[in-house]
């Protein structure tokens, strides 16, 4: 669902930048609060582990269509959602970056959709409230997928919404909204069942690392120890990302076919200074865009996008948490 510049105005572009810019502010207020010490291993590779997973396109059966995780409802069901919210901005930030998957310009726009509902909406409410009572595999799964499906949902109507202010005549409102919405209604399980399997391995592995888990006299069920399943989970992150990305959908994911369906066309072209700046910005920091080597087609340039991105998305957050501490401890 990554929006590129072409779907947005530059007034859409800044009022979106504006208040995601002030989710941000209020998780870093949020996060100041927590054990950043003991956040920080679980936060960088469950922020490598949703990087490799978006990385994985799959074939939504019977439509030609694909999609991929958004990973806000997951994180946030760790991390919590601020944690979550925060992570989610570095992915976004350095698929945009580093590997043009997204527009710069459009940045703000999609951490909203991508990032905000997921965590605050799917994370902080749904998945609490569904695992306020007792923490379950039942409950977790419910959750998951309830989350998810909500999150996208949410999400594919804001990026309607967005295009609509935008006045992107290609794109006519209601149109377009019948082509996004039950697309991600489709994509939204998928991902809820992919969440709730990685949840309830954590889950059976060590379940305090879920946020909300209070049942303290279970706490000592867990196969796994903390290290050993953060360690797993760093494993599949690079699995994923150097081996798993291979294989792929190559159908377009929701909003492309949703746009190819009413436009004819799953890319559309603004002019403007705005757009040319934002363009020429995202070119120079771009050194493998589309996960791909510059003028190659090999096959490497996508297991080395996975791997080095999940290593720099790692390297983020641990900076972040970092930074965060210095100013908690200046503050105090």
């Amino acid at each position: 669902m990554h929006m590129a510049d072409a779907l947005v105005s530059p007034a859409v572009a800044g009022t979106m930048y504006a208040v995601s810019t002030a989710a941000a502010a209020y998780s870093v207020k949020e996060v100041k609060l927590e054990d950043l010490d003991r956040k920080v291993p679980v936060m960088g590779v469950m922020g490598a582990f949703v990087f490799a997973t978006q990385m994985i396109n799959f074939t939504i059966p019977g439509t030609g269509s694909s999609g991929h995780l958004c990973g806000g409802m997951l994180l946030s069901a760790i991390l919590g959602p601020c944690a979550g919210f925060l992570t989610m901005i570095a992915i976004l930030a350095i698929q945009c970056l580093l590997f043009a998957d997204g527009g710069l310009l459009a940045l703000g726009c999609n951490v909203w959709n991508m990032a905000f509902y997921g965590c605050f909406i799917g994370g902080f409410l749904i998945w609490r409230m569904m695992n306020k009572k007792r923490m379950t595999k039942g409950t977790i799964t419910a959750a998951s997928i309830t989350g998810c499906i909500v999150g996208l949902q949410l999400g594919a109507f804001s990026v309607t919404i967005e295009t609509l202010l935008s006045g992107i005549t290609e794109l006519p409102f209601t149109v377009f909204l019948g082509m996004m919405q039950p697309i991600h209604l489709a994509i939204g399980l998928v991902e809820g069942l992919i969440t709730a399997a990685v949840l309830v391995f954590i889950y059976e592995a060590r379940p305090e690392i879920l946020y909300g888990y209070e049942q303290a006299d279970e706490k000592a069920a867990g196969r796994m120890s903390r290290k050993g399943t953060v360690t797993a989970l760093a494993v599949l992150a690079l699995v994923i990302g150097g081996v798993v990305s291979l294989f792929a959908s190559g159908y377009p994911d929701g909003l492309e076919w949703s746009m190819e369906k009413v436009a004819g066309t799953t890319e559309l072209t603004a002019s403007g200074g705005v757009y040319q700046i934002a363009e020429k910005l995202q070119s120079m920091t771009a050194f493998l865009p589309d996960y791909a080597f510059k003028a190659s087609d090999s096959a490497a340039g996508t297991s080395v996008s996975g791997i080095a991105g999940g290593i720099v998305v790692l390297a983020v957050c641990f900076g972040v948490c970092v930074l965060i501490k210095k100013v908690k401890r200046t503050e105090g």
